[in-house]
């Protein structure tokens, strides 16, 4: 009988999907519970990821909720595959990964983002997102569906408590022009405005650096206010979470050395500007 051990990534992103199905039917925890003869504090902490689950225990779940078909059998295949390591693989217009990242951005507390290629989801304009879709061969109804996903997460960094979220960027993901000119002018423009934010911080690696660190990829670190911290790699077909405390040491250490060669706050936001100024000319 496969069952959740607690408090996995995995287990927070079936919980947190378990609890959007139940709210959005308008079901109360003690409804639900009384239902299947649980005490409403074993719902809850399932749906925190606190608690594990059984499979039997998930289509009980899906029977109230009146989930059916492939959407059934894809929370069904999640809850026997929450116990292995963090592997997500690419089911449906959104990848796994994206719906995991959906789950944990809004209870974040601060969010460190390095990437070296591309400007991170949580700044992008829509047609800079566009663009990356048709470059990845994703057809347009699915493309709207990942734009449309990019965008509403984009929403904690504006909300009443936001979480701090700090963005180094080298200076390859500033120039490399995605779409036209113009198109990727907005972007960097669209960079200089979040920076506005106070919980917004934005960094710059120049090339006259070199060699550094993070050139062997992006990577973010989430941390939470009631759960232990997170690092998230993105792959082309897959995204790996990582949350031992041995891995969330050696990034936060590679964090570090990335800040200690990169531009500061001011010195980046006259870079992105002055990049910004260079296409508009083009």
């Amino acid at each position: 009988m496969p069952y959740a051990r607690q408090s996995t990534i995995a287990g927070r992103g079936l919980g947190a999907e378990l609890r959007s199905l139940r709210e959005m039917r308008r079901l109360s925890l003690r409804h639900v519970a009384a239902q299947l003869g649980w005490q409403p504090s074993r719902l809850s902490r399932i749906e925190t990821g606190n608690q594990g689950i059984t499979t039997e225990d998930v289509a009980s779940l899906l029977v109230i909720y009146g989930v059916t078909g492939d959407e059934r059998e894809r929370l069904l295949t999640k809850t026997e595959r929450v116990d292995e390591p963090n592997l997500w693989e690419v089911q449906g217009p959104l990848s796994q990964e994206s719906r995991t990242l959906i789950q944990i951005e809004p209870v974040a507390t601060s969010i460190f983002n390095f990437q070296p290629l591309l400007v991170p989801g949580l700044l992008q304009t829509p047609d800079y997102t566009r663009v990356l879709m048709r470059a990845g061969g994703i057809s347009e109804e699915d493309a709207e569906i990942r734009v449309a996903a990019r965008m509403s997460r984009q929403a904690i960094l504006s909300r009443e408590e936001p979480p701090a979220f700090e963005v180094i960027l080298d200076e390859c993901a500033l120039r490399r022009v995605i779409g036209s000119p113009k198109t990727m002018a907005r972007q960097l423009r669209h960079l200089i405005e979040a920076t506005e934010r106070p919980n917004v911080s934005l960094r710059v690696l120049r090339y006259s650096v070199g060699a550094h660190t993070g050139l062997d990829g992006a990577f973010a670190l989430f941390d939470f206010a009631k759960e232990g911290p997170v690092v998230y790699l993105d792959h082309k077909i897959s995204g790996l979470f990582l949350d031992k405390s041995e891995q969330i040491a050696f990034f936060r250490a590679e964090a570090d050395r990335l800040k200690s060669v990169a531009l500061t706050r001011h010195e980046s936001v006259d870079a992105v500007a002055a990049i910004a100024k260079e296409l508009d000319q083009e």
